[in-house]
């Protein structure tokens, strides 16, 4: 039997992966399902564009619904408000600084949450793995595209990540 990976999440992102789960069992997979009984009752089927396109979109429904289901299983949902910590775990909002003083903001949050323009990363990234048990003060080589970064962890809080 293979061992489940636990998939670590915020409670915003668990909620947001529900919220799509219900929207696709209650609102969209019903809509089309009818659209394709309709389509289904006009006839000839090979021809049918909307009978043809409908049984492809429930296809495509039905496995968003089971990849969300599975992530949802395995959800572990930590919430960063409640913790209290001086290093860096799953949850932080962490402030690095490079060489040249540029100071850069990050989430750590799980895979199904990241959001590099929100400054939202994995705590399975390398930057993220490389941050994970750090404190306040700790030089952080990151392996980047361009080559090896050095940072200073800056700051470490654990907010509501919206």
């Amino acid at each position: 039997m293979i061992p489940e990976k636990k998939n670590y999440m915020t409670p915003q992102g668990h909620q947001k992966l529900v919220s799509e789960l219900e929207h696709l069992l209650r609102i969209e997979r019903p809509e089309i399902t009818k659209l394709v009984q309709w389509a289904a009752s006009n006839g000839d089927r090979s021809e049918n564009a909307d009978y043809i396109y409908g049984k492809k979109r429930l296809r495509e429904i039905d496995r968003r619904i089971r990849f969300l289901s599975g992530r949802l299983d395995q959800a572990q949902v930590v919430d960063p408000s409640k913790m209290e910590s001086c290093k860096i775990q799953f949850g932080a909002t962490v402030k690095i600084e490079d060489e040249d003083g540029f100071i850069k903001e990050f989430a750590i949050v799980g895979v199904d949450e990241v959001d590099t323009a929100k400054g939202r990363i994995s705590w399975q990234s390398p930057i993220g793995k490389g941050l994970l048990g750090k404190i306040v003060g700790d030089e952080v080589i990151i392996q980047v595209p361009s080559g090896e970064r050095v940072y200073e962890v800056v700051s470490i809080n654990y907010l509501v990540i919206d």
